[in-house]
């Protein structure tokens, strides 16, 4: 029999946070996967945990992850647990999941905080729909790749970052988004709790003064519903009918669905646009 990777998830900062369950399937498994064991000997001092601890992060995943699976391959139960919050998010616990999918091993989860569901939650900035990014690419290329691609998007960005990079990639966002809302949530449920609200210009000049510290989560308010109209609206007063119509075809619609949208982005009739695209039969 095949042993089970159990995903946990733990405390992102205050040690209460953690669950009944949690607590049980680290005092019960036969081994702990931590991106951190310094980290994670906290946890496990606090509620007097004795089971053995293995480290598994992002700069020894490709040998330790098939060495954990070996050991749930011959029947061991193994936890795997992040830095702090939901393993598989923003960490290397995704290729750990991976592999013991990949082996048919099974894998289930034990919930618990998550740093970006909280910091929405706190942001105050809109939390029906929303975008988790994690950390932006490290490259220059790829950092302005993903947010020119994040400035089309409605809905509420979240993404991480560490406090030395902060104020650069205040500042890219910036350039790149426009001067949005946002709210920078720093250290949640620890001591030094804080949530700095406001626009991209007010936070910038706020870190100018105040060198940050912590770990921070910053959330964004996605492009306006009535922006993105408007942005289509102008994109398509560039084009001729012709080629309005033509971009609905090249879309999959039909030549009457095509018609249907032209006019409605248009604010036209659709016969006036069917007899525009017919003038010549």
């Amino acid at each position: 029999m095949k042993g089970t990777l159990f995903v946990c998830g733990t405390p992102i900062g205050n040690l209460k946070d953690v669950t009944f369950r949690c607590i049980d399937t680290l005092k019960n498994v036969d081994l702990i996967a931590a991106e951190d064991t310094r980290q994670t000997v906290k946890l496990l001092n606090h509620y007097d945990i004795k089971t053995p601890l293995t480290s598994y992060h992002e700069h020894n995943k490709t040998v330790k992850g098939p060495k954990i699976v070996r050991e749930l391959n011959e029947g061991k139960n193994v936890a795997v647990v992040s830095d702090a919050g939901m393993p598989g998010i923003s960490d290397p616990g995704e290729d750990l999941i991976k592999l013991c999918y990949d082996e048919g091993i099974s894998v289930t989860v034990v919930p618990g905080p998550t740093a970006g569901v909280s910091a929405v939650v706190l942001s105050g900035i809109g939390s029906r729909s929303y975008c988790f990014e994690g950390f932006l690419p490290s490259g220059k290329k790829q950092r302005k790749d993903v947010l020119e691609r994040l400035s089309k998007e409605t809905r509420t960005i979240v993404l991480y970052e560490a406090p030395h990079h902060l104020k650069n990639t205040l500042s890219e966002m910036y350039s790149i988004l426009g001067n949005r809302d946002i709210a920078v949530v720093k250290e949640l449920t620890k001591k030094y709790e804080s949530v700095k609200r406001g626009t991209f210009e007010n936070i910038i000049k706020y870190y100018e003064k105040v060198e940050p510290k912590g770990e921070f989560v910053i959330i964004i308010k996605g492009l306006g519903l009535n922006s993105v109209v408007e942005e289509r609206k102008l994109y398509f007063e560039g084009l001729s009918i012709e080629e309005h119509f033509q971009f609905y075809i090249e879309k999959g619609l039909d030549h009457k669905s095509a018609t249907k949208q032209v006019a409605k982005d248009r604010g036209l009739g659709k016969r006036e646009i069917y007899a525009y695209l017919n003038k010549g039969d």
